[in-house]
């Protein structure tokens, strides 16, 4: 039995090493996002956007010329492969494995006809490089084994393919695309994707009532099971049991007895309150989870912070006109740790928390009494703390352009690191604003005026983010507009999305501040919608994030992002086309109620036409069900069929989902995806030990 879970292991290890998914998406080298060009490179043949600027396209340009190639036939095609490196899938075409390479992966049909590439590209162009360019004399020719195997020592002066490549298929290899690659590749042309066409939406969404309560935020049980924490504004959260889908049941919890109070601490008014709660991706072992919320230094000792609005953003506190009434930085915004520990035997069968706080991770003072953002989230791969924080308010749309400026933390997605916690004298050095380290990887290692903490700037008020749980590279965030626009972003790294010099597509104010136009790379939404769209009431839009839906229950849902306007009444489904592009069309989508919902859910009684109310928020369980939360209950989204609703791809006779197992976690392994996930699973909790052990 040993041996065979051994070899199983090996095995799988194997298969995700050879056949592990790989997602594309327009990004450059440096891990930022392709820049939108005023005018075309001059020397690569790159138009709209591109990972090159113009002094970039010049240096491309003198490497090249360096290179001496006398054959016209050749010039053109490396040519070509240099100035890959100005492609917006870049990332994809020079980082393999988290290997980078000096050529981009190369297409090459007699190994791998790739998806991706091109559909004007050549299929065969490794095949055509070295048959063109075999013979050719190349100076500091790219194309050395050294960089693509680095057990082989290249000693030879010489700068032929020949002369370092015994034959074609030894040269294709290493820089053609496998046969079981699935990433792109370069085929003598700028990369473009196969477009299918735009598929059609799903016929409606149905939903089922499980829950009366009106809540602001939800997150799944890190232990993976049936559970899910749902918080409201006021200050509480509560730990509930999901139910099964069409089991009749509804969320299974205590009003009375939530997991925390923290009302005593939180400022509760229409624009102030809890908005956003994180739990440790290890919180079934350390019991840690994070609250972000409002407070009111008048009413509460413990609110204290700096002023967002100081001298070091050049701003006066002391000159900012009061609004509603309110004076500046008189309201805080907080991020602090708490712990399950010591009300259970362990974290993961906690059901109450104590409401003092174990650590102040971040506070800041708030100029104005508005736009304040406030959701926080892990990332799922590389486990740091994101935290959105909106332009803070004021007439006129951000009067003091505090989105733009690269010193303050308004109109900001943070990233921090909480597990790493730096001594006073190190915060101070660095001018933090709490208990937390700045990653490595921040933007601010690449632009020096950004604060360290800043992941993305340019937001208005970012409500309701999330990663894409199958395509984590997908980051994805809605964010409010001002008077016409209500967008939806794709959030990269410094990724600068133009609040307030743009709404959404539109100009705004392109004055002021200490960015203009020339010297910022913009990005505009991927989806969005004007507010004379859905209703011609001004100032009557406002934005509400969802989830790209990955839930097998609605399998015509599957792969598309659904978002909702919080007064307007509307949700829309989107999809990407073609996949991994960036490329998104959008539609309003009907919902309905099912007949059997557990909860009576229509406008009047027996119809099946949900009153929403406002939709505040969507959540998602461990299983991947999407859920709406709204001012008048919490919504699923359930089987097309129970409304009545036509969708080929659901098996209206398939058995319904294993149930959840009563106890925390016990239904986990069954419900991960990949044939060999139990056995990953067993592998990295022996890992953890082993390395525990030092």
């Amino acid at each position: 039995m040993g041996r065979f879970l051994a070899t199983s292991l090996l095995l799988c290890l194997l298969l995700l090493l050879l056949f592990g998914q790989s997602f594309s998406l327009p990004l450059c080298t440096n891990s930022r996002a392709p820049s939108t060009l005023k005018t075309p490179l001059k020397f690569c043949p790159y138009n709209g956007t591109a990972c090159c600027n113009s002094t970039q396209d010049l240096q491309l340009q003198k490497q090249f010329q360096a290179m001496n190639i006398s054959d016209l036939a050749c010039v053109s095609l490396v040519k070509s492969v240099i100035c890959s490196k100005c492609d917006p899938f870049s990332a994809e075409l020079y980082i393999v494995n988290s290997v980078t390479r000096s050529v981009p992966v190369l297409c090459n049909s007699t190994v791998a006809a790739n998806s991706f590439q091109s559909s004007q590209a050549d299929d065969n162009f490794c095949s055509d490089l070295w048959d063109t360019c075999q013979n050719v004399s190349i100076t500091n020719s790219p194309f050395s084994p050294r960089l693509v195997q680095s057990d082989i020592q290249v000693t030879s002066n010489a700068t032929k393919l020949t002369d370092n490549w015994q034959s074609k298929t030894e040269f294709c290899n290493a820089f053609g695309a496998g046969s079981s690659d699935d990433s792109v590749c370069f085929g003598g042309e700028p990369v473009t994707l196969n477009n299918s066409g735009t598929p059609s939406p799903p016929s409606g969404l149905c939903l089922e009532k499980i829950g009366n309560g009106s809540y602001l935020d939800m997150v799944a049980h890190p232990d993976g099971s049936n559970r899910a924490f749902f918080s409201s504004q006021e200050g509480k959260i509560w730990l509930a049991t999901i139910p099964e889908e069409g089991s009749g049941g509804t969320l299974g919890f205590d009003e009375s007895s939530p997991f925390v109070d923290l009302t005593d601490e939180v400022h509760f008014d229409t624009q102030f309150g809890m908005m956003g709660m994180a739990f440790h991706p290890n919180f079934a072992q350390n019991g840690r989870f994070f609250a972000s919320f409002n407070c009111d230094k008048a009413k509460w000792p413990g609110c204290t912070g700096r002023c967002s609005c100081n001298s070091d953003v050049n701003c006066d506190p002391s000159k900012l006109a009061p609004d509603n009434g309110a004076q500046p930085c008189q309201y805080q915004t907080v991020i602090a740790e708490y712990t399950a520990n010591g009300t259970a035997s362990q974290p993961s069968l906690a059901t109450s928390a104590k409401p003092v706080e174990v650590r102040r991770i971040f506070t800041m003072g708030l100029p104005f009494t508005s736009h304040h953002g406030g959701q926080i989230l892990f990332g799922p791969t590389d486990g740091y703390l994101y935290f959105m924080m909106g332009d803070g308010g004021g007439a006129g749309g951000d009067p003091y352009n505090f989105s733009q400026n690269k010193k303050s933390l308004l109109g900001k997605i943070m990233r921090l690191d909480v597990d790493n916690i730096p001594s006073e004298a190190e915060i101070d050095k660095l001018g933090l604003w709490g208990n937390y380290s700045a990653p490595k990887d921040n933007p601010f290692r690449e632009d020096p005026e950004l604060q360290p903490e800043i992941w993305a700037l340019g937001l208005r008020n970012p409500w309701r983010c999330s990663f894409d749980s199958e395509n984590p590279s997908y980051f994805i965030c809605a964010d409010v507009g001002q008077d016409v626009y209500e967008e939806v972003d794709l959030i990269t790294k410094g990724g600068n999305y133009g609040w307030r010099l743009y709404e959404g597509p539109y100009p705004f104010n392109l004055t002021g501040g200490n960015t203009t136009l020339q010297s910022t790379s913009l990005i505009f939404p991927v989806l969005g919608y004007n507010h004379s769209e859905v209703n011609k009431k001004e100032g009557s839009a406002s934005i509400t994030g969802g989830y790209v839906y990955r839930s097998k229950t609605d399998p015509c849902m599957y792969e598309r992002y659904l978002y909702a306007d919080l007064y307007a009444g509307h949700i829309w489904t989107a999809i990407e086309n073609p996949e991994n592009s960036g490329n998104f069309s959008s539609s309003i989508i009907p919902f309905s109620c099912a007949a059997d919902s557990p909860i009576q859910c229509g406008t009047v009684p027996g119809s099946t036409l949900p009153n929403l109310g406002y939709v505040f928020s969507f959540g998602e369980d461990n299983k991947k069900d999407v859920f709406i939360l709204a001012s008048n209950g919490v919504y699923r989204v359930v089987r097309p069929s129970r409304c009545n609703y036509t969708c080929s791809k659901e098996s209206v006779t398939a058995s319904p989902s294993p149930s959840p197992g009563s106890s925390p976690g016990s239904s986990f392994a069954s419900r991960l995806r990949h044939p060999c996930s139990v056995l990953m699973l067993l592998f990295s909790s022996l890992l953890l030990r082993f390395l525990s052990a030092f």
